[in-house]
């Protein structure tokens, strides 16, 4: 990955470890050459500087979606609350334009578009063939299982599935990726071809979820 592209990655707001991103990076490389690549959760842009380099690098776009008001975990109360991301005007969280400076600061915006706007409306209206698809929005079980009902019919034969948060072990963190991220397993859709830490990668072997 080039390095200044690290550099903004390492360094934007967000949860994804470098590790992880790098990850996702190889993964978006290899799969962004037989697609578009889709990001479910953009939040403030992190995870949208290791997808926007891979598509640079494969000659293909992330389009990233999100309705920018955040999700349960990072509401006021919450472990991940960043009051930064509050816009006072409506007493909402509002991440848009922290992920529009960030990906502008990394020189990006040719390759990263930006949907706002909910998962499953966004997904109802899609219609082309995916060559990648991230889920990293909600991790409760109505928003991943919506996202995952709403986005995998789109990835292409051959691409791939990305989850991310997914922990086996419920003292490591929630368990609503991981559910889901069983769910695909057992479809007989996909198989899993590589993990990273909590980022497990599946490929599409068959139609179907």
């Amino acid at each position: 990955m080039p390095s200044e592209l690290l550099y903004a990655a390492k360094h934007a707001k967000g949860f994804m470890p470098v590790p992880e991103g790098l990850a996702l990076y190889e993964t978006a490389c290899r799969y962004g050459k037989l697609g578009p690549i889709c990001e479910i959760g953009t939040y403030c842009g992190k995870s949208a500087i290791y997808l926007g380099a891979a598509a640079r690098q494969s000659g293909t776009v992330v389009v990233t979606v999100d309705h920018h008001r955040g999700s349960e975990e990072i509401q006021p109360g919450w472990a991940h609350h960043d009051p930064t991301l509050v816009d006072p005007r409506f007493g909402k969280m509002d991440s848009l334009p922290t992920f529009r400076a960030t990906i502008a600061a990394a020189g990006l915006e040719e390759e990263v578009i930006a949907i706002v706007g909910r998962s499953e409306r966004v997904a109802a209206l899609w219609n082309a063939p995916l060559g990648m698809v991230f889920i990293d929005g909600g991790h409760s079980e109505e928003p991943v299982t919506r996202d995952y009902e709403g986005w995998a019919p789109h990835v292409m034969p051959g691409g791939a599935l990305v989850f991310h948060d997914v922990y086996p072990d419920p003292a490591d963190g929630g368990q609503a990726p991981y559910r889901v991220y069983l769910r695909a397993l057992e479809s007989e859709a996909f198989e899993e071809v590589s993990a990273e830490g909590s980022l497990r990668v599946l490929e599409r072997v068959a139609p179907g979820l």
